[in-house]
């Protein structure tokens, strides 16, 4: 959510239905096919749309409004066991795609809870990141969620992270899948590495997407004047990175040496470790 509030719920293939109330910087995840729903709350929301999926497309979507209008009366009489005169007023041509539209302001959370005889959904499917304790290091932070402590996001693991004026996220790569960024505020400038020597330098501000494909390295620098903040995400169910200084640590010095002609100083100033356990974005002052 990148502002405002919304309400989401959901019904699971068992019968079992999930309600709550989503914020600035909360996740959730539907399950492909599960049905739901999504409505803005007073202050209406904006929110990034994820999908595990790169040839699914939003407007193909699975709308009531889709279904229903084109569905016999005397079939939805039968399915439901109402008369046919209660779907008199259906939406119809030209206004028939309900996708997004105007309704009331739903009630209080507790109040429009809906009893199920079925329970509700085992698993949440939604997720308070921003409630996460960062990881924060010179230069930055960033929170990481993937199904280890968000476990209904089984193909979708994200980062946010956050890094300061002249800062850059270190040189790394994601070895496990392809990275898609969304830029949430302030600039930032990535340069990305393929194979035979070619690499490809962008500048990116609030709203522009970026893509790393598996494997390739790459770094990111702030250019600006205030904080740039980034979705990092992936088609996996765990995040995962390999840092250029560990790597290089942890290779026998001689090697690396001789491959790259570096003194003694700086071979010294090459790190082993991540900072802090778990941590897999560090920052590091230009």
């Amino acid at each position: 959510m990148l502002a405002g509030g919304a309400r989401i719920s959901a019904v699971d293939q068992d019968g079992r239905n999930f309600i709550d109330d989503v914020g600035l910087g909360d996740l959730w995840n539907f399950p492909a096919g599960i049905p739901h729903s999504i409505q803005g709350l007073h202050e209406g929301c904006e929110f990034l749309l994820v999908f595990d999926n790169g040839n699914f497309s939003e407007n193909e979507t699975f709308l009531l409004t889709d279904r229903l209008p084109h569905t016999p009366r005397a079939v939805l009489a039968k399915n439901f066991g109402v008369p046919e005169a209660a779907f008199a007023d259906l939406p119809t041509d030209p206004d028939f795609q309900r996708y997004i539209f105007s309704g009331t302001v739903p009630a209080p959370l507790a109040s429009d809870a809906v009893q199920c005889p079925a329970g509700t959904v085992p698993r949440t499917f939604s997720h308070r990141m921003l409630a996460q304790d960062p990881v924060r290091v010179a230069g930055g932070q960033v929170r990481i969620t993937d199904s280890s402590d968000f476990p209904a996001a089984s193909s979708i693991a994200a980062a946010e992270v956050e890094i300061e004026p002249g800062a850059m996220r270190e040189l790394h790569w994601h070895p496990n899948a392809d990275e898609w960024q969304y830029y949430i505020s302030g600039r930032g400038r990535m340069t990305v590495f393929a194979s035979s020597g070619k690499a490809r330098t962008l500048d990116y501000q609030a709203g522009d997407v970026g893509y790393v494909p598996v494997a390739m390295g790459h770094y990111i620098e702030n250019t600006g004047e205030e904080t740039l903040a980034f979705l990092e995400m992936f088609r996996s169910n765990r995040f995962a990175d390999a840092s250029l200084s560990q790597w290089l640590a942890l290779t026998p010095p001689g090697l690396v040496k001789a491959h790259l002609n570096l003194d003694a100083q700086t071979m010294a100033a090459l790190s082993g470790r991540k900072d802090t356990a778990g941590f897999r974005a560090r920052c590091s002052r230009l």
